[in-house]
């Protein structure tokens, strides 16, 4: 009884990794490490470097291995990359997950969870949004995630494969053990570059749109910590395990923060003034998303710990400062 973690070796994959492995599971990788590290997997952990859409090598993983359940984390997730190359993105989005999904159902494989997307909302009538609320993806990446599940729930009608879709809002922070965290350079989430940029990895930070229908004119997103997800995703795994039917769910904490407000704690906490332009909008980019999530809570028995902007910016802060180390 093996769990497979796509894209193990990346930043919510390695998390994910690392909480299966104190929980006693029996976990193998499968990872590109186009922007995974091999470093970031948990010691012992078997990881097979490869592609979701090499169905020869997915199948004779998940047999070899014993796959019981899949945990699909492997995607590009870029917005701004997904408008400029969009078969890119529908190609390893969605194209490869088709591929994982059949060689899952050829192989037996039960459980399924999938790690989707806010961005499926799109520019949403209304906060806080709720799993039945409408779908309409403003980028190329919204849509490659919704075709994904479109695929697993006309799949778990088909076949009998239950599956747990987990829409993330905006993850960030670190393992506060300070194992993994957010590794890739050229990040694009808020939180990232703003403690780089803290800490003169960057010489400044720009601020994309400044007019968006917001109190102080920047977008506003529900901030998740890495950690409380991975939970979701292991209270998730526990619900199919007990028989537990498909079903979609928010992991957000169901209040926002504006880019200026992220920017600022950032600053007071790493106690340092950077600069901060300000630019264009980018393409794709709703003005407001923020979870509810009572579905995951009452559902899972989801207990968030870290439900705090200052603690999420202060586990990236330290993440940064050692992964300085690290890539010395």
């Amino acid at each position: 009884m093996t769990i497979l973690v796509t894209g193990g070796a990346g930043y919510i994959g390695s998390h994910m990794v690392h909480a299966l492995v104190e929980a006693g599971e029996r976990v193998v990788v499968l990872d590109n490490l186009s922007t995974g590290f091999k470093w970031a997997i948990a010691p012992g952990v078997s990881l097979i470097t490869g592609e979701t859409g090499d169905e020869a090598l997915v199948a004779r993983l998940i047999a070899e291995h014993g796959v019981s359940a899949i945990i699909h984390f492997a995607a590009s997730i870029v917005v701004p990359d997904s408008v400029s190359n969009p078969l890119g993105y529908y190609r390893n989005n969605t194209v490869n997950s088709r591929a994982l999904i059949e060689c899952a159902v050829k192989g037996g494989v039960k459980q399924f969870i999938f790690s989707s997307t806010a961005a499926v909302y799109g520019n949403p009538a209304k906060v806080p949004i709720a799993e039945d609320d409408a779908v309409a993806p403003m980028s190329p990446y919204g849509s490659s995630k919704l075709m994904t599940e479109i695929m697993l729930r006309d799949t778990g009608i088909a076949h009998g494969l239950d599956y747990v879709i987990l829409r993330y809002f905006n993850v960030a922070g670190a393992d506060p053990k300070l194992r993994t965290g957010q590794s890739a350079k050229g990040a694009t989430h808020l939180i990232k570059v703003a403690v780089e940029t803290a800490l003169g990895k960057r010489a400044k930070m720009d601020v994309f749109g400044t007019d968006y229908p917001t109190p102080d004119g920047t977008c506003i997103r529900d901030y998740i910590h890495v950690t409380d997800l991975v939970c979701a995703h292991r209270d998730a795994l526990a619900y199919l395990r007990a028989g537990g039917r498909p079903v979609t769910l928010n992991c957000g904490y169901g209040h926002g923060f504006s880019v200026l407000d992220v920017i600022d704690t950032v600053k007071r906490i790493s106690g340092v003034d950077f600069r901060v332009d300000r630019t264009v909008p980018r393409p794709g980019d709703p003005a407001q998303i923020v979870a509810k999530s009572d579905r995951a809570r009452e559902l899972l028995g989801w207990q968030p710990q870290f439900d705090d902007l200052a603690t999420i910016v202060t586990h990236a802060l330290a993440w940064e400062r050692k992964l300085g180390t690290l890539q010395n």
